[in-house]
């Protein structure tokens, strides 16, 4: 007897996202720069740490971590996300670099990475770093993991007003998708440094804020709409590991609400859970001056577990 069956039909949107990411996962190899972090990481006897920076940032905002990690005792790298150029300078001068970069995309080249390690890392990550963080960790990818102001992924209900403005940057416009989405010195401001002075602020923008693919903050934005959002984590993974979420008390752009129902989501798993609240802090964290105090926390979490 032959039982007939039918494929399930996608549309041509997905068919097209689906082409370009299994070409893109063809062709694409990690940079000289990473391969390096790989093999120094694997030619050391300490655990190494991969810090995942998030939306409007590079990996070389986390160089003081890497530093202050390695100073303890631990072997740091820093990849960046498919396309990533060097520097600030550089990411201005061709924002079109960033264009067309989904979540899974993004997720599935750290993963690459990551497996190129002899040993599994701790995973710290910001913002969408901390939304890709969670995605690594849920995949088994983490011997301990940070997520600092995570980005919302599947699950996450609330969406406060600062984080909607915050993500309309890219939203008011449905062709921002496919575009690179640079923030104004005003949007970063308030997105970003709403917690630190005027000068701190100019400083930051200048040393630090790149553009960035819209299309995830279109992803994350419709998860709770989209069976099959790419903004979707495994909360429940029981080879997740010890997992902290850091929240700023002032954060515009992930405010606590967020990062509370992250919590609560992740607070399932088996493995340690836990959540901070850091006062007086903005989205900026992580590069702020009060920088190492929120890297101290974090490395006291990692210290208890890898």
């Amino acid at each position: 007897m032959t039982i007939a069956t039918t494929e399930p039909t996608i549309t041509e949107h997905e068919a097209a996202q689906v082409e370009r990411a299994n070409a893109s996962n063809a062709t694409r190899t990690i940079t000289e720069h990473e391969a390096a972090q790989v093999e120094r990481a694997n030619a050391s006897s300490a655990t190494p740490v991969v810090f995942v920076h998030g939306l409007w940032l590079l990996p070389s905002s986390w160089d003081p971590w890497v530093t202050l990690f390695e100073e303890a005792g631990y072997v740091g790298l820093t990849p960046g996300w498919p396309d990533d150029p060097e520097t600030v300078a550089e990411a201005r001068e061709h924002p079109e670099v960033f264009a067309g970069k989904g979540i899974r995309e993004i997720a599935d080249y750290e993963e690459a990475i990551i497996r190129r390690l002899d040993r599994k890392p701790v995973i710290i990550g910001h913002s969408f770093g901390g939304l890709l963080t969670m995605i690594l960790a849920g995949r088994g990818l983490a011997t301990a993991s940070v997520a600092i102001s995570p980005a919302p992924f599947r699950g996450v209900l609330p969406l406060p007003l600062a984080a909607l403005r915050t993500a309309s940057v890219a939203l008011r416009n449905p062709a921002n998708w496919n575009r690179a989405v640079p923030l104004s010195y005003e949007q970063f401001r308030y997105s970003f440094a709403n917690a630190v002075g005027e000068d701190e602020a100019k400083e930051l923008y200048l040393g630090y804020s790149v553009p960035g693919p819209g299309e995830p903050l279109f992803q994350a934005a419709s998860a709770n709409l989209n069976p099959w959002s790419e903004a979707k984590v495994d909360s429940t993974n029981p080879e997740r590991g010890p997992m902290l979420i850091v929240s700023a008390d002032s954060d515009h752009t992930v405010p606590w609400a967020i990062a509370n129902a992250a919590y609560k989501k992740q607070k399932r798993n088996k493995g340690a859970t836990e959540i901070v609240k850091m006062p007086g802090r903005g989205h900026a964290l992580t590069i702020d001056a009060g920088w190492r105090e929120v890297a101290e926390k974090a490395l006291e979490f990692v210290k208890r577990f890898a």
